[in-house]
């Protein structure tokens, strides 16, 4: 990647052999500047994806959104989440809509199977399809839609580079990440903008955030509410269940942002092939590493028997 020095963070041993593996980055950083670095990625500018959820949401504070709304702990969280699309998220999303006094029929994210595997099931089990509120992006949909009502900003075109909202959105995330020049930008895959910027400039941002009183809301949002960011099997809810003041955030593209709010340190995990389980078994090793937490991981590889026939190397 454009000269990226990526090392190897994870490596699947089956009998001796290297069956399996996955490069890439992790950079650990306070407020101050980034100090620890896995993998050289030359400030190299990726693309935020699901990481700039709670950055995009810094806005429903900014705009008080949460107060107009009366908005709780849970309906912040799914404003900042990639949720599973299980009945709980559907739920929280369908009353915040309500309170915003509109309809599905506005959000422009697009229908897409829910994450969890077992509403997966459940929808093929009932002969039914998707709903636009299963989607991961739900929730950052509403939360746009609630802002521009509040601003009388066009409904109807919220999701456009252009649009008063995304013009905010591009002006607070430059000032969270203190970017000092202008990245590429693209359309996620809800079809709203989101733009690209160095890993070191993302946990700027994320320490930013998730360590200024402003913002304590979406933080406790966070903290007392894992499983509505995540849900079902995500590894960030994972985290945020097995530790104590610790924030976390996955986003496509083989990213996890974590940040340890009483420390006031964070991390990022970029995996280069974007592998899912790589992930978040560097995420988790790292978190040891760090002593934030004790986690154990499984590194064993088994077959459908039980019979051990290798084993994971974790390289953070």
């Amino acid at each position: 990647m454009k000269n990226n020095e990526p090392q190897l963070l994870v490596e699947y041993l089956r009998d001796g052999l290297a069956d399996e593996e996955h490069y890439g980055f992790v950079v650990l950083s306070d407020k101050e500047r980034a100090f620890d670095f896995t993998g050289d990625d030359k400030k190299y500018p990726f693309f935020l994806r699901s990481c700039g959820k709670p950055l995009q949401a810094a806005l429903l504070i900014d705009y008080g959104m949460d107060i107009r709304y009366n908005m709780t702990e849970e309906e912040i969280a799914l404003c900042c989440a990639s949720h599973a699309g299980e009945e709980v998220h559907v739920n929280i999303a369908r009353g915040l809509l309500e309170k915003i006094g509109l309809d599905e029929s506005y959000l422009k994210c697009g229908l897409l199977k829910p994450l969890s595997k077992t509403e997966q099931i459940k929808l093929v089990m009932e002969n039914k399809s998707e709903n636009v509120l299963q989607n991961n992006c739900s929730g950052k949909h509403i939360m746009m839609l609630g802002i521009c009502k509040m601003n009388d900003w066009n409904l109807a075109t919220y999701d456009e580079p252009d649009h008063p909202l995304q013009v905010a959105i591009r002006k607070k995330i430059t000032e969270l990440c203190e970017l000092k020049k202008e990245y590429p930008e693209t359309k996620d895959g809800c079809g709203v903008p989101i733009m690209a910027m160095p890993l070191e400039n993302m946990l700027k941002g994320y320490l930013n955030l998730f360590c200024n009183p402003r913002y304590e809301k979406i933080k406790n949002a966070f903290l007392n509410h894992p499983y509505i960011i995540g849900g079902e099997d995500r590894t960030d809810t994972k985290i945020m269940d097995l530790t104590d003041g610790i924030v976390a955030k996955v986003g496509a593209g083989g990213l996890c942002i974590v940040v340890n709010t009483k420390e006031e340190q964070a991390f990022v995990v970029k995996i280069s092939d974007c592998n899912m389980k790589a992930r978040e078994l560097v995420a988790l090793k790292s978190i040891n590493n760090l002593h934030w937490g004790e986690i154990e991981i499984p590194t064993s590889i088994k077959t459908a028997h039980g019979d051990i026939v290798g084993e994971i190397k974790i390289y953070a």
